[in-house]
């Protein structure tokens, strides 16, 4: 029995081990059939079989493995190479079987006027003998609708299409529906209480659409722009004391005809603060709050404006700077009282980072030479850095008017104590070839030639040609600038002129002068300049009118006239085409008489100041005063006398004022003064048009003729007038038009109702 037990657990014993074994057994006779004995490659034609193989990863000789037939198969695709990939099992081989993704032979873009094929091509990834890809399409299909969206076309449709040809190779053509400009409709703002919503849209460079803005495309929908609107809203609060100001939404819907935009700002104005008290602290040696002090312009209960806080700030580091104190750090700390509302502002004067300039890089400069850019810098390589002359430096170089784009930043040195001044510009066109027609009242109907080119061979030199004609005269110059004589900050120029002008209506004879002169100019400080010149001039006075003065008769007809001129100017003003605020003066003196048939000495003493009364509006006060008084026993020629009125007292005629022959004819002065108030302001219009409105009032005189003449008519006395005018700066050039009306003069004033000034150039 015992035996017979044993037998069966022996048996039961062996059955279990033929269960665990099998699978192994089974396993290792059907692995024997798995392996890898050849791998074949079907389908290729310009890529090598063996390329296809270095994707797979698997290998001959290996197991089949179906995990690493499917990351082969992942591995190819991902190429780019292959349209298709199938891997497959005969036997104890695998075959690889692919389809080529086809050559780009040629591309092309269909339907485009307003982006050039140049645009397009610079923004599209897929070139001619490249791979073709759907995504690679689809991607530049994409970046093509950004393209024509940034443009404000939110229309624009593009259609691929694909032209199959032989040797697996195709032409892409891009279908473009360009579509019309998806407009702004309407801009509406949500929270604003202290502005409407039409000041605020004065603000903001997006525009509403209006068929006036033909020429603009700012009424077209741009995200980019619609950025910079919110930074623009936020600055024009801060600048009015709304230092709490937030921009809360932009949001602009398009139309369910995708024709227009609706554009809606969200914002929360706050409240509104004044300046408290302003505190100048000083830990530098040598400068005292009271010496700093003097150039801080911020008064106690004043509105709380940023941009003012901002050029405090560079004053402040400027003034420190000239002290001997080269690295000069100024932090305005604040401390806002929300229940008074006000801003206590204390201005901190401490010693910034020992940091100096490592080098200056210039880049995106084609034509222009670097020495020209870098001689704008107020910086040098070497020099303690300074961000109130690195602001000046981006100034200067903006205002050689070379560039389209500009971007000058400071980035980190090879040292924590060294920075690199990094300069990107991007060039625009700087010659001219400009024509020009016209009417003044002084002139009369005119037209003018003239070439310019303001970066000549980019030296930055000027060349400029031109050539007017008009009804009552001439005038042919050529002139040539270079402005760093000798690598100098010295400018240094000469002019040729041919001038001709009727002045029978005037003073009964017409003008003529020939001649040249050289001249030169110099910074003194950042604001105050020189300037040094020298003209040598042949005048002329010819076709006498009958009953012409006879003081004006018996001046010599012909004369050579040797004049040297000097003239020094302070130009506070914050732009010089149009300003709103600062002031300037300006000191001109003329000698003649070194040499040539005339002697005399002419002085002339101009200035001016302007302020921001509001919004657009602006309160001028100019003034200018002149004196000229022979020597060595000459007297005065009446071409060289001050001829007073025209644009300088409206409402009289040009040499309208003054001494006078009892002829009629105008003789001019020996002295003159003149003295203007005018306010400019907008009429209401949309700003783009440029119209803008302006009433003034005109005061001086002008006097002495020496020897005196019982037949002169001459009192010296004050002549003013009143008057309201219109100034358009329209897309063919400026447009004036001033009513003056005479409340003090002279019965033998010559006056002038309505002048007007305009011209095109084209």
């Amino acid at each position: 029995m015992e035996r017979i037990a044993l037998m069966r657990r022996l048996a039961r014993l062996l059955v279990l081990l033929i269960v665990l074994l099998a699978p192994c057994v089974g396993a290792r006779a059907q692995g024997a059939g798995d392996l890898v004995r050849e791998i074949h490659v079907e389908g290729t034609q310009r890529i090598e079989p063996e390329t296809v193989r270095s994707y797979l990863t698997f290998q001959q000789g290996e197991m089949y493995d179906p995990t690493r037939i499917d990351s082969s198969v992942k591995s190819l695709f991902a190429t780019g190479l292959f349209a298709d990939v199938t891997i497959r099992r005969e036997g104890g081989n695998v075959i690889v079987a692919v389809v080529e993704n086809p050559i780009i032979n040629r591309i092309a873009f269909e339907g485009n006027s307003k982006l050039s094929d140049e645009t397009l091509t610079s923004e599209t990834t897929l070139r001619p003998r490249n791979i073709y890809t759907r995504t690679k399409i689809q991607n530049d299909v994409q970046r093509i609708l950004t393209l024509y969206r940034r443009s404000g076309r939110f229309a624009a449709t593009v259609e691929p299409k694909v032209i199959r040809l032989e040797q697996n190779r195709v032409d892409l053509v891009f279908e473009i529906d360009e579509g019309a400009p998806t407009a702004v409709q309407r801009i509406r703002f949500v929270g604003n209480k202290e502005y409407g919503d039409g000041r605020l849209r004065d603000v903001v460079r997006t525009k509403e659409t209006r068929w006036y803005r033909f020429l603009s495309s700012d009424d077209t929908y741009d995200p980019d722009r619609l950025t910079l609107d919110r930074e623009l809203l936020r600055q024009f609060y801060l600048n009015k004391g709304f230092a709490d100001f937030r921009v809360l939404s932009s949001i602009a819907e398009l139309t369910p005809d995708r024709k227009d935009f609706f554009v809606t700002f969200t914002i929360e104005e706050g409240v509104r603060y004044r300046f408290g008290k302003i505190e100048v602290e000083s830990v530098l040696r040598g400068v005292t709050p009271k010496m700093a002090a003097e150039v801080v312009e911020i008064e106690e209960g004043d509105w709380y404006n940023g941009k003012l806080l901002e050029s405090t700030v560079d004053d402040l580091i400027l003034h420190v700077s000239g002290m001997g104190h080269p690295f000069v750090d100024v932090r305005p700390r604040i401390d806002r009282d929300r229940e008074k509302r006000v801003i206590n502002v204390a201005l901190e004067i401490g010693e910034g980072p020992r940091v100096f300039v490592e080098r200056i890089d210039i880049s995106g400069n084609v034509r222009t030479q670097d020495r020209v850019i870098r001689r704008e810098f107020r910086l040098a390589e070497g020099d303690a850095f300074n961000a109130a002359k690195l602001k000046r430096s981006r100034e200067r170089i903006k205002n050689l008017d070379y560039f389209e784009k500009l971007n000058v930043e400071q980035v980190p040195g090879n040292a924590p104590d060294k920075t690199i001044l990094k300069a990107e510009v991007e060039e625009k066109s700087t010659g001219s070839i400009s024509l020009g027609v016209g009417y003044s009242t002084t002139n009369g109907a005119l037209t003018d030639v003239t070439l310019r080119e303001r970066n000549l061979l980019g030296r930055g030199q000027d060349l400029r040609v031109g050539g007017r004609i008009a009804q009552r005269g001439t005038q042919i110059d050529l002139g040539f600038t270079e402005p760093a004589f000798l690598d100098r900050e010295l400018s240094a120029g000469v002019d040729l002129f041919h001038v001709t002008r009727d002045l029978i209506d005037v003073s009964g004879y017409k003008y003529k002068a020939t001649g040249g002169g050289v001249r030169s100019g110099y910074l003194i400080t950042e604001r105050l300049s020189q300037g040094w010149r020298y003209t040598l001039r042949s005048v002329e006075q010819q076709n006498f009118r009958d009953g012409v003065s006879s003081l004006i008769r018996n001046e010599d007809p012909s004369v050579v006239s040797s004049e040297v001129g000097h003239t020094l100017a302070y130009d506070r003003l914050d732009s010089t085409v149009n300003p709103t605020t600062g002031y300037f003066a300006r000191m001109n003196n003329d000698l003649a008489g070194l040499g040539g048939d005339v002697n005399y000495l002419r002085n002339r003493l101009t200035g001016g100041k302007y302020f921001s009364l509001a919004d657009d509006w602006v309160l001028a006060l100019r003034g200018t005063g002149g004196y000229i008084t022979p020597y060595s026993g000459k007297t005065v020629r009446v071409s060289d006398r001050f001829m007073v009125g025209g644009d300088d007292i409206r409402g009289f005629r040009t040499g309208g004022i003054g001494p006078r022959d009892g002829s009629g004819d105008t003789l001019g002065g020996e002295w003159m003064y003149a003295g203007t108030a005018e306010v400019v302001f907008p009429l209401g219009l949309p700003p783009e048009l440029g119209v803008k409105g302006k009433v003034f009032t005109d005061m001086g005189s002008a006097g002495k003729i020496d020897p005196t003449n019982s037949t002169v008519k001459d009192t010296g006395s004050l002549r003013a007038s009143l008057g309201a005018g219109v100034n358009w700066a329209s897309p063919f050039g400026p447009v004036g038009l001033d009513l003056g009306i005479p409340i003090l003069k002279e019965s033998f004033d010559k006056t002038e109702l309505i002048r007007v000034n305009f011209g095109t150039r084209f």
